[in-house]
């Protein structure tokens, strides 16, 4: 059968002259996040970076999603820290084993593609990674006919950082008695949303525009409040050599994140009542009559990132974070591994 008219690439769904905006936009966003070790502009087949100033350098690597916070990002049409969230989350992952984050790349995918919304998600990119030192240095916008639902999109990010291999920060050194710092979560971070979103919308009944007694602010704002980056003061521990190990409170809380760094034989001890927990874990919990584990597990309840000192090195490290004006609060200790490895008390 003869076609009346050309079909061309636009028909199918795909604008390449859509995409050339976004690029465009992500070019210019992009050379601003640019360090002295970027070789290559956005355009090319592969970023390039040159490695400087490591005698015996391991490179530390990370890959991770938003998860269904993005669907806070499609209900409110607000799109501009989603991709800071993604940043933030990315160089905690790397941070917590002494790493120094190098450069970042991003994959956008989406079902019929937006200039000004692609933009807005790595203008966030974009000034997380300069509040990170972190180079943006490439990633892949696709356009998808047909696979994702109209106005949604998906999000990853790539880290890649270096540390000196006498320097990583592995847990070995870590011993029965030693301390644990905990420094607050802005909210749920970026875990915890699928449950979340059923509690608040579903259940509830509640719409991001609600207001909910316990909550300053609306249920969008809460639910998008920024996956904070925990490298500055964690530099710093580690920069004056007390810092033995961390541990970045996401999937799984306090309960599976700890025992990732704790070396065989030794587990924690959490003391219940030692940090403020947030409110919207409180109304979730309220809400959906959560089990107290399940909690736990699926929430940070107010904790985002934990640091392990000795006792005696305790006192320095709160003046170090003190200095720097990040609250803390000692949470517990480290003790020999009971039948689990993390005790509420």
């Amino acid at each position: 059968m003869a076609l009346k008219k050309p079909i061309g690439y636009q028909d199918a769904g795909v604008s390449i002259d859509e995409a050339d905006r976004a690029v465009a936009s992500i070019r210019t966003l992009a050379r601003k996040t640019f360090t002295s070790g970027v070789l290559t502009d956005i355009g090319s087949f592969g970023g390039g970076f040159l490695l400087k100033g490591y005698r015996e350098p391991v490179l530390i690597s990370s890959a991770d999603g938003v998860g269904t916070k993005l669907k806070l990002a499609f209900l409110t049409g607000r799109h501009s820290t989603i991709g800071e969230d993604l940043v933030n989350h990315c160089v905690n992952d790397i941070a917590v084993q002494g790493a120094v984050p190098l450069f970042f790349l991003d994959y956008f995918g989406v079902g019929k593609l937006d200039a000004k919304v692609a933009a807005q998600v790595v203008s966030g990119i974009a000034r997380g990674c300069r509040a990170n030192g972190c180079a943006l240095i490439g990633g892949e916008t696709a356009e998808m006919p047909g696979f994702y639902a109209p106005g949604e999109y998906d999000l990853a990010g790539f880290i890649v950082g270096a540390v000196e291999r006498s320097k990583m920060l592995t847990g070995a050194k870590i011993r029965s008695g030693d301390v644990l710092i905990g420094l607050p979560s802005t909210g749920l971070h970026t875990n915890g949303y699928s449950l979340a979103r059923k509690l608040l919308f579903e259940v509830a009944g509640h719409a991001p525009s609600s207001q909910v007694e316990g909550l300053q602010t609306t249920i969008g704002d809460e639910l998008l409040k920024l996956h904070r980056s925990y490298l500055k003061p964690l530099r710093a521990l580690d920069d004056a050599g007390i810092l033995k190990g961390a541990a970045h409170i996401t999937g799984g809380g306090i309960t599976d994140n700890t025992p990732r760094i704790l070396p065989k034989g030794l587990g924690v001890r959490i003391d219940l009542g030692s940090w403020p927990v947030l409110p919207i874990f409180e109304v979730l919990r309220k809400i959906g009559r959560i089990p107290e584990d399940d909690w736990r597990r699926t929430f940070n309840l107010g904790i985002g990132m934990i640091f392990v000192v000795s006792p005696r090195k305790l006192a320095e490290a709160g003046k170090i974070l003190d200095k720097l004006r990040e609250p803390w609060y000692p949470i517990g200790a480290v003790i020999p591994a009971r039948r689990e490895r993390v005790v509420y008390e």
